[in-house]
């Protein structure tokens, strides 16, 4: 049986270790790092992530604000609001939880965000560092998933790696992150996505699966090798007849692929609470490399 990467675990170890600094910090009389969430409209799912969110900054210090706005709001709102927090000094970081309304252009936002303030990392300007391996913000998910391998210090050089989705947001920097020159990285890397002829054979030669299809159970023991380490990104409300209504699947069909694989995450506890704690780790970088810290 596989072990688990646990990624609840490691979150929580995280965000101690960023409470240490902020404690610090605020013991020397500074302010403490101020995260800031842009929440437009009533997505169940987005609304209980943004609240989770906030809950982490009180855990490790931070201060958090949460702008709210109706689902009809309009574009050149956002950006005014947008404008304000990239030009405030009591701001180290700030997100807009996505998606956005159809009215709104989402590209046309994350780039009016001040790349030195965009801790999820999604701004053109951080992904061209990221992918030319400069220092920079990385997407909160793919750091991590990074970090999670690194933590449990996963093997990853010259190791073939398949990458299931092709999404900006994982499987696209996920695919650059795990060839770079560092470690984790240093993979040979294969980017599979809808248009891929048969998966499964790719699937069953890589030394690591990451997936972030949104398919529950669709990677199955058959299609993997011995082994394997596998990270389950996918997250997918699946009904049921349980009093809650519905259980929360992975991309991955965990219990045969545990039986082969030497590693796995769960679903949930796995990705998810990394993603978060990282969030908070790029906003504890945005307030160290701040200009108005220094």
């Amino acid at each position: 049986m596989a072990e688990i990467l646990d990624g609840l675990k490691v979150s929580k170890e995280i965000k101690a270790e960023i409470k240490v600094e902020v404690d610090k910090i605020i013991a020397s009389k500074r302010r403490a790092p101020h995260l800031v969430a842009i929440l437009v409209g009533n997505n169940g799912a987005s609304k209980a992530y943004v609240n989770a969110k906030v809950k982490d900054c009180e855990e490790v210090g931070f201060q958090s604000s949460l702008v709210k706005f109706p689902s009809t709001v309009s574009e050149s709102e956002l950006l005014e609001k947008i404008d304000e927090l990239n030009k405030s000094k009591a701001v180290d970081g700030f997100i807009v939880q996505l998606p956005l309304p159809d009215q709104v252009d989402q590209e046309k936002i994350i780039n009016a965000i001040d790349p030195r303030k965009d801790v999820d990392g999604f701004h053109p300007t951080n992904f061209g560092k990221m992918a030319l391996e400069m220092d920079t913000f990385l997407p909160a998910t793919p750091f991590g998933i990074l970090t999670l391998l690194e933590r449990y210090n996963i093997e990853t050089k010259g190791k073939d790696c398949v990458i299931i989705g092709r999404s900006k947001i994982v499987g696209r920097p996920m695919s650059i992150l795990m060839g770079r020159k560092d470690f984790p990285g240093n993979s040979t890397v294969t980017l599979t996505h809808s248009y891929t002829k048969d998966i499964e054979e790719y699937t069953k030669k890589a030394d690591i699966v990451i997936t972030a299809l949104g398919d529950p159970h669709f990677l199955k023991g058959e299609m993997i090798k011995d082994g394997a380490v596998i990270v389950d990104v996918g997250i997918t409300r699946v009904d049921d007849d349980s009093p809650k209504g519905y259980y929360l699947a992975g991309d991955v069909d965990f219990d045969s692929c545990a039986e082969k694989a030497s590693w796995i995450t769960p679903v949930p506890g796995g990705v998810g609470p990394m993603t978060r704690a990282m969030l908070m780790k790029n906003t504890i970088i945005a307030y160290k490399t701040s200009v108005y810290n220094d």
